[in-house]
């Protein structure tokens, strides 16, 4: 871990990641590519430890409330206690200006800033994305072997439920020979339907792969699933979009769950909406007696 200093936190779509790097150690992690440019070790996470500051003269300077996005880039809970500490001063800061929050981790340990993200909710949007991959609880522990299980995530999901937070689920993604089933995709959307989850982002049944997480991926194959990594050189080369074969199948069923449980899966619908501003007003109860 190590500190730097930047000179900008939001992008032009109001988006910020207050880190670079991870520890979740997922095996699939597009992060990692080279196109990315990161200029020191994955784990190695930067911390840029002036992002409260550049927010606030961010937002300070805005016209009028925005939707600020977190999460797409590097998860914001990655627990080292600088970092939590910068999210958590973030935050605040959103919610003191009355902006709206799309904030997306594989980590439970935003429950610990539950409070804040009660009060961003009264006053606009708040919005929690998390990613399910596997419904099994030990390959979960293989693919993401440093962050919370899906069920865990399941758990959070429903205390957001609980708290009127609206809640988006990635199920993304789907890894050929190794969870692209029926059963996989049946037991996360149960999840979803049981979490009252407002959407679903899913682009398909099947990954990416590009230089820098294609090596890493393989080497985890290696290490996990002796004899995988050969099989997806002969059958996947080195294309980046890998779709799995049983893709029509089982997208037809994601789109009959959802469409069964009211779940808006439209990507683009999804996009815009949590990039969407909404001002929540306070409701006046008029006195009866007095006329007021």
């Amino acid at each position: 871990m190590h500190f730097k200093e930047v000179k900008g936190i939001l992008s032009a779509t109001n988006g910020m990641n207050i880190s670079r790097g991870c520890l979740h150690g997922c095996i699939y992690c597009d992060a990692r590519s080279k196109c990315y440019d990161m200029k020191h070790d994955f784990e190695d996470v930067e911390i840029k430890i002036n992002a409260p500051l550049l927010l606030e003269d961010a937002l300070r300077r805005k016209r009028k409330p925005c939707m600020v996005g977190t999460g797409a880039m590097s998860d914001p809970y990655i627990p080292i206690p600088e970092n939590l500490a910068n999210i958590r001063s973030c935050l605040e800061i959103i919610e003191k200006y009355g902006c709206g929050l799309a904030i997306q981790t594989k980590s439970n340990l935003i429950l610990r800033d539950l409070d804040l993200l009660v009060k961003i909710n009264e006053k606009s949007k708040c919005i929690v994305e998390t990613t399910f991959t596997t419904y099994d609880e030990a390959l979960c522990k293989i693919l993401e072997p440093n962050v919370c299980t899906t069920k865990m995530r399941f758990e959070m999901l429903k205390t957001m439920r609980d708290n009127g937070i609206k809640t988006i689920v990635w199920i993304s993604p789907i890894l050929p020979f190794i969870n692209d089933t029926a059963e996989n995709l049946r037991g996360l959307l149960q999840y979803c339907v049981e979490a009252k989850v407002y959407g679903i982002i899913c682009f398909g049944i099947g990954m990416t792969l590009r230089e820098g997480d294609r090596e890493y991926y393989y080497r985890k194959l290696e290490e996990h699933f002796p004899g995988l990594k050969q099989k997806y050189q002969k059958k996947y080369g080195n294309n980046y979009q890998i779709t799995c074969d049983n893709n029509n199948e089982l997208m037809d069923e994601f789109f009959a769950v959802c469409n069964q449980h009211n779940i808006v899966y439209g990507v683009e619908k999804l996009f815009t909406h949590m990039r969407t501003y909404e001002e929540k007003h306070p409701v006046i109860q008029l006195d009866l007696f007095n006329g007021v």
